[in-house]
């Protein structure tokens, strides 16, 4: 009679784990735990807000639920839309956040390769007392930006609204890197074939500095769509106000009455274009993030 003497491995169930594995495995279940409590009450109020503008009008009723009431209506972005001019609003704000874009796109390529690809006396001084504007905040130079403004009578006008952002520090930073990453040898060839230096940016540069200049379009046109403090003080016309400042002026009416459902529809109106931009072209703008040295 032949007897099996093959080793039989032990179920998982009955094996018992050593105590430095187990406290290892509870202590990142303790933190997945923690992590996803933090990103659900990071994400409550665009929940709340989400609940509340697809609701039924409700004055006051529910107003922290967090769970839509049914059934689920749209009448509160119609109430939203027909109590404010948003087409005005919306053509405001694209004028100046894209023309604001435009431009420094113009001044940070042509500083960046300035300090790049260029040597002359003093270079790294000027590099780094322009950083400093980095260390600066807005609101310091909002006073002595508005008088220049009244100077030059761009008070109450978008174009004046405009002007302080028409270069970045940070964009001639990033700028000045994506270049510095591209071979000497290419920009070389290109002037040895004929090419000005203004065609050596925007047909070879630019080209391959992509990545860069998504992740600068990224920051500085979600910065601009999102700007407050420095259209309230400079527009006083109701025909030039952009759309954060019209949001606060149609919602401080709609919370009077308790409309909380409208002030979330008009909300969620203001937010939706770089909602559906980012879900469009996330893809793209992580790896331009990733690729441009941005974390």
């Amino acid at each position: 009679m032949s007897v099996d003497i093959t080793p039989t491995l032990a179920s998982p169930s009955s094996t018992t784990l050593p105590v430095w594995l187990r406290l290892r495995h509870s202590r990142r279940t303790t933190l997945s735990l923690l992590m996803i409590c933090a990103a659900l009450l990071w994400v409550s109020p665009f929940i709340w807000m989400l609940s509340s503008a697809f609701s039924p009008i409700s004055f006051g009723n529910g107003m922290a639920s967090l769970w839509p009431r049914w059934p689920l209506t749209l009448d509160n972005f119609r109430d939203a839309w027909q109590s404010a001019d948003w087409l005005s609003l919306y053509a405001n704000t694209l004028f100046f956040t894209f023309g604001t874009f435009c431009v420094q796109l113009m001044t940070i390529t042509t500083a960046g390769y300035v300090f790049a690809c260029h040597e002359f006396r003093g270079k790294q001084t000027l590099f780094l007392l322009f950083l400093v504007q980095l260390m600066i905040m807005p609101v310091v130079m909002m006073v002595p930006n508005m008088m220049t403004l009244k100077t030059l009578g761009l008070l109450n006008t978008l174009t004046g609204v405009m002007m302080p952002y028409f270069t970045s520090a940070f964009g001639v930073f990033l700028m000045r890197q994506a270049f510095m990453n591209v071979p000497k040898e290419i920009e070389e060839a290109a002037l040895m074939e004929g090419c000005r230096w203004w065609q050596v940016i925007f047909r070879v540069l630019l080209p391959m500095s992509w990545p860069s200049i998504l992740a600068f379009a990224t920051v500085s046109i979600t910065y601009h769509w999102n700007e407050y403090l420095w259209p309230l003080m400079m527009l006083n016309d109701p025909d030039k106000q952009v759309l954060t400042v019209g949001l606060v002026s149609f919602a401080m009416a709609a919370e009077s009455g308790g409309q909380w459902g409208v002030v979330s529809a008009g909300t969620l109106m203001v937010c939706l274009p770089l909602m559906a931009a980012f879900m469009i072209f996330q893809k793209q703008f992580l790896k331009s993030f990733g690729f441009s040295g941005i974390k």
